[in-house]
């Protein structure tokens, strides 16, 4: 069925949005890298979708293709058919599960990184024990990142939205080795 299609791979807000009843302003729609996207195509995506088209003027929101190795993501992120969209003629579009939209939340968790997170958590869609799970597949992927000084904040970023929202004992996620 999806033979032949590009497959677009969405991320962040326009991820829970496109699988849940949640609705929040945004001006992008982010879609994670893949080997299908080659430079070529990103750049058909982007003059159609992107920045200042008349496309993303119409429907106030622009698409960006996110490098792959950029989003703080499990080892192996598990995507849904975007249903919502029904049937694309070129392309094959999947949501990331909302898990791991908010693991990925947790590594710049500002203000709306916090309301996305906070209202998958309200609707019952973030069940603590896979969110932990998923949370140390994450890390696991991170160890060999350049980022990974950054792992002591994404920590306490988790260990809030446990406390916080889920009032839940905060986790002790075990850094990897060599930084011990």
């Amino acid at each position: 069925d999806g033979e032949g299609k590009i497959r677009l791979p969405v991320i962040g807000s326009a991820a829970i949005m496109l699988q849940t009843d949640y609705v929040r302003g945004t001006k992008d729609g982010d879609i994670l890298e893949t080997q299908q996207i080659t430079a070529e195509v990103k750049a058909k995506l982007l003059a159609v979708g992107g920045k200042e088209t008349e496309l993303s003027r119409r429907f106030r929101i622009y698409l960006d293709v996110v490098l792959n190795g950029l989003p703080f993501l499990p080892h192996r992120p598990l995507f849904h058919p975007a249903a919502k969209l029904g049937r694309l003629e070129h392309f094959t579009v999947e949501v990331l599960d909302v898990v791991d939209v908010v693991v990925s939340k947790l590594i710049r968790f500002n203000v709306n990184d916090n309301a996305d997170v906070r209202a998958m958590v309200e609707r019952g869609l973030v069940p603590h024990r896979r969110l932990v799970e998923r949370f140390e597949s994450a890390v696991d992927s991170f160890a060999v990142d350049a980022r990974i000084e950054r792992l002591p904040k994404i920590v306490r970023n988790l260990q809030q939205v446990e406390r916080d929202y889920l009032g839940a004992p905060p986790s002790k996620i075990k850094p990897p080795e060599w930084m011990q």
